[in-house]
């Protein structure tokens, strides 16, 4: 038997302990569905990492004032050890071998519309809901599309471009039509404890902890030469390429260049990191790449896998970038895209996630290499 009992569709909702997730569920029991919340612990302190902080217990606590205010149940799911192997191990092991990840889109994907929605369907569950700013609509061959949130500023879809289309089906977001000030309206009118809580920034177990500091527990140093790309001359030494991302200005420690460098790309053979002087360096410009680990929402219908025609789309290259014009390439031998900008692209880089748009649907994207 599962955790419903009413004859109402039934929702639950993965509460985070802020304030989107909050009003979220109270939309949706305005709405007349069974709500039941759910509070998410990902993190643990066994995972035998001295730096690494993320503030769990003050959320859950958060989430669960929220519940009592709404009257609605709430439960904690365990999900520690598949975030340890599916989010944490990966992100470990991208920076190891020099790529720049992106932990919340494996969130997304591994966990909160995976773990998270079938133990829900499990437990009798219509729907799962997240406090996520996207919309969705259904198509008229019973598909489902998701698309940008109404806030421009806020929308979310890049991090979620991954999600499966059976994932999609069975997926809520209530406040994907509200702009974040209405979200804080609606939490101070309801009288809600996040109402005025901040957002939370970056990956949960980096927290107030230095990046470096965190990742140097797994990955050790690896010094090499530091390359002048204008030059061609040695100009220092780097500590380790998995120290350094494409565009990186700050921790390089070479005085006397006159303009500031950037890094601008890597050489993981040789152990070389390059660099460039100025913030607007042609060298750190790129009009095309190539990403693999394709993820569709619905299908790739929209390209010619014989290569031999582009489509016409739009991208991004990192979350709250603007919307940026390209033609998208079948790459039949590696089962990959090639994607070509109108206008190059500052700091492209690998590991980090290319999403694809028709206006504003998002169509999926993948792993740019």
């Amino acid at each position: 038997m599962g955790l419903f009992k009413h004859k109402k569709q039934k929702v639950v909702v993965g509460m985070s302990g802020g304030v989107d997730s909050s009003v979220a569920a109270a939309l949706l029991k305005k709405q007349g569905y069974d709500v039941i919340g759910v509070f998410m612990k990902n993190w643990s302190d066994d995972f035998a990492l001295k730096d690494g902080y993320c503030p769990w217990e003050e959320d859950q606590r958060d989430a669960r004032r929220v519940a009592a205010k709404l009257d609605i149940p709430i439960y904690t799911f365990n999900f520690e050890q598949e975030y340890k192997n599916r989010v944490l191990d990966y992100f470990f092991k991208e920076y190891q071998a020099g790529r720049t990840p992106n932990p919340d889109i494996m969130c997304n994907k591994e966990i909160k519309f995976k773990e998270f929605l079938n133990k829900a369907m499990e437990l009798g569950a219509d729907y799962i809901a997240t406090g996520h700013y996207a919309c969705q609509r259904q198509t008229r061959d019973n598909k489902f599309e998701l698309l940008k949130g109404v806030d421009q500023n806020k929308d979310q879809s890049y991090f979620l471009y991954a999600i499966s289309q059976q994932a999609l089906q069975k997926t809520l977001f209530p406040i994907g039509e509200y702009t974040k000030p209405e979200i804080r309206k609606i939490a101070a009118k309801l009288k809600l404890s996040t109402k005025n809580k901040k957002d939370s920034q970056g990956i949960c177990f980096i927290g107030e902890v230095d990046l470096r500091q965190f990742l140097s527990q797994y990955i050790k140093d690896t010094p090499g030469k530091i390359i002048d790309l204008d030059s061609g001359k040695v100009v220092g030494k780097h500590e380790g390429l998995s120290w350094y991302t494409i565009g990186q200005r700050k921790g390089m420690n070479v005085g006397g260049t006159g303009l500031p460098l950037y890094v601008a790309d890597k050489d993981l053979a040789k152990n070389e990191l390059y660099v460039v002087k100025g913030n607007y360096n042609p060298l750190l410009f790129k009009q095309e790449l190539i990403a693999n680990d394709l993820t569709w929402i619905n299908d790739a219908s929209f390209l010619d896998k014989s290569g031999d025609k582009s489509v016409k789309l739009k991208a991004k290259i990192r979350y709250r970038q603007q919307d940026q014009e390209c033609e998208v390439i079948w790459e039949k031998k590696n089962e990959s895209i090639k994607v070509i900008f109108k206008e190059s692209q500052r700091a492209v880089t690998p590991g980090q996630s290319l999403v694809l748009y028709d206006r504003d649907v998002c169509l999926g994207g993948g792993i740019i290499q």
